[in-house]
């Protein structure tokens, strides 16, 4: 969830050394500064069942992939931008900007739970952004609103999409070869959802 503060330019190298002082998240669009708001106990529950579910699957097969949740950034190029997605998956060696090793170049698998105020962002200009990314295969947006995970997926040249809307469903994440039942992303978020 974001919120736009004062129109200040900064390049992304200013952008950086000022993130890295700040006490609170804020992400970084075409030279302007975005002001992470706090996250719904919604929001925070299903980042947290989607992050468990996936580590845990990637545990068990002992997979070379890492999951991190809600804190690390991704930088994108060649039009820079520096986000924090809720859920990352990277495989194989993590690439980072630099020694500090709190800006991942290479993630295979972003996740996004939505907000009202950002969910056309996170499709829209967000999606875009992340596409720059080489090494990204599939992208999740998570409703809290209601059960719906859009799934999109990079086949060839081509992103295309799926929508997942029952409990019942299971999502299939071919770039990491885990499967997570909707179920268990909306654990104690949807009344019905046990």
């Amino acid at each position: 969830m974001s919120t736009l503060t004062a129109q200040t330019y900064l390049t992304p190298e200013e952008y950086l050394t000022w993130e890295r002082k700040q006490p609170f998240k804020n992400e970084y669009h075409n030279g302007q500064i975005i002001a992470m708001s706090g996250a719904s106990r919604w929001h925070n529950r299903i980042t947290l069942n989607t992050a468990i579910q996936l580590n845990n699957q990637l545990m068990e097969m002992q997979s070379k992939c890492e999951v991190y949740a809600v804190n690390m950034r991704v930088q994108t190029s060649p039009s820079v931008s520096y986000l924090y997605p809720d859920v990352i998956v990277v495989c194989g060696e993590p690439r980072f900007e630099d020694d500090t090793f709190d800006t991942l170049l290479n993630p295979i698998l972003v996740v996004e739970v939505l907000s009202p105020s950002t969910a056309a962002f996170d499709r829209g200009e967000k999606f875009e952004h992340y596409k720059q990314l080489a090494s990204l295969q599939e992208y999740l947006l998570i409703s809290q609103d209601s059960v719906r995970v859009e799934h999109y997926f990079l086949q060839e040249t081509q992103w295309n999409r799926n929508t997942f809307q029952r409990l019942e469903d299971v999502l299939s994440l071919a770039s990491i070869e885990c499967e997570v039942p909707l179920r268990a992303i909306y654990r104690r978020v949807v009344r019905n959802a046990s």
